[in-house]
């Protein structure tokens, strides 16, 4: 009797299991639907201007900086991206018919670019910034659309698959996680803000992906916010080896003390009084920023000056007060002496705006080290503006300075002249010397049609 009560009840529940079952089935494999599905995709037709509106388009996505690789042809993939879950690679985005996307329509390119699903229901990692491309508008989406289809050379280069092991490498649980996390939505014009603010924060949060970088991440590695409606959009974040300061109005490790032309200057020179671009945004200056138009420069600085700072989590504003190394009785100050002064100056001012100040700089007033660690042991990769490379880059000091030697130069660096971060632990730096590698002075350049 009990075994057929038993039975009967799993019979009962086996129906809704299965229909449970066969939704989830359907629902991590299917096509989001594109807007763009009725159009034709006749390729041959597309018009050369709408051909040249996409390269802008690309230059504003930076999407040379994940799909190309120094010495590698233009956006033919390959380049290894650090995950928790272990490494993956950048595709092929060529228009190759075999190893590219050459046999994408317009609304396959649509459903990979703003949803993250590829033809046949395969889910992108979400290291392809598709909750910030999500954004973009139709008239975008046809334009990048046009100008990778006819707009780059083609090129036979097979993807490298990663290395996630299984079941980590799954990719179905993807749907679920863009279910909640992502907001599929194009960017909505704010009746309340004028057109400069719209514009700036459609390429903020859309093309430009900038809180992909900048925007700290929740336990599920999301965004924790994805415009400025979330106090923690734009409000700093460690990603790969590097910490990507606020973009908010704080005082110390955001855009506090940048007025709206100090913000354009720096985007469209690549440095101005306060900083030079390092790191990752050297990627984004030599291939993206720097071509934006004078509008765009100037509507991402409107937008940025508009989101607030947070006075608690950012601490009390600095304020310079003056410091000579040489009369500092410390080790970390004989290095900075003999190592650092004569470009930084012995009063942490450096010589603006070609030598970066340390005082009062980002990676001297936040708590996350390891931007100051990365770029002295590994140095900084080549920034070229206008054409031009920048004859003043920052030097590699891994093979002459130790682990110690680097973490007593960094806390003296990060704790004189106001500066307000405190100490460096050798065995940060030392685990920061095992995982990364010296910049290369030779860019990643993209050279357009």
């Amino acid at each position: 009797m009990k075994n057929q009560r038993l039975a009967k009840i799993a019979g009962v529940l086996a129906v809704p299991c299965v229909v449970a079952a066969g939704l989830l089935a359907w629902y991590v494999t299917r096509e989001p639907a594109s807007p763009l599905g009725h159009e034709p995709a006749a390729v041959g037709d597309i018009d050369p201007a709408l051909v040249s509106r996409g390269e802008y388009v690309a230059r504003l996505s930076d999407c040379v900086a994940c799909h190309s690789v120094p010495g590698g042809a233009p956006f033919a993939g390959g380049l290894e991206m650090a995950t928790p879950l272990g490494n993956i690679h950048a595709t092929n985005v060529t228009p190759d018919r075999e190893t590219g996307i050459g046999d994408y329509s317009l609304a396959d390119f649509d459903r990979a670019l703003r949803h993250g699903v590829a033809p046949g229901g395969r889910r992108l990692y979400p290291a392809m910034p598709y909750p910030s491309y999500a954004k973009l508008s139709d008239d975008d989406v046809r334009a990048l659309y046009a100008f990778f289809m006819k707009g780059v050379v083609p090129v036979k280069q097979a993807n490298i698959p990663s290395d996630i092991p299984w079941p980590l490498n799954m990719r179905w649980p993807i749907a679920l996680w863009n279910g909640v996390f992502t907001d599929a939505a194009p960017y909505a014009q704010k009746a309340a803000q004028d057109p400069l603010w719209n514009r700036g924060a459609y390429i903020v949060q859309g093309a430009g992906h900038c809180g992909s970088c900048h925007t700290p991440r929740g336990l599920a590695f999301n965004e924790k916010a994805l415009d400025e409606s979330g106090t923690p959009f734009l409000a700093g974040a460690l990603l790969d080896g590097w910490y990507a300061p606020s973009l908010r109005n704080d005082h110390n490790t955001g855009l506090g003390r940048w007025n709206e032309a100090e913000i354009v200057q720096f985007l469209k020179t690549g440095r101005n009084k306060h900083a030079v671009v390092f790191g990752s945004m050297t990627e984004a200056f030599n291939n993206s920023t720097q071509f934006m138009s004078d509008n765009d420069l100037a509507a991402i600085a409107r937008y940025l000056k508009s989101l607030p700072g947070d006075p608690q989590r950012d601490g009390t504003p600095w304020q310079y007060q003056p410091v000579a190394a040489a009369t500092l009785d410390t080790p970390g100050a004989h290095t900075y002496a003999t190592r650092c002064a004569s470009c930084h100056g012995a009063d942490g001012k450096g010589q603006p705006e070609w030598m970066p100040p340390l005082a009062g700089a980002t990676s001297a007033l936040a708590k996350e080290s390891a931007s100051a660690i990365n770029i002295t042991l590994n140095g900084s990769q080549r920034v070229v503006a206008a054409g031009v490379p920048d004859a003043y880059r920052m030097p590699a000091f891994r093979e002459q300075l130790s682990d110690q030697q680097i973490a007593e130069v960094l806390t003296f660096m990060r704790s004189t002249w106001g500066n307000q971060a405190g100490a460096v632990d050798a065995q940060a730096v030392g685990k920061l010397r095992e995982h990364t590698d010296p910049a290369s002075a030779t860019p990643i350049i993209l050279q357009m049609r």
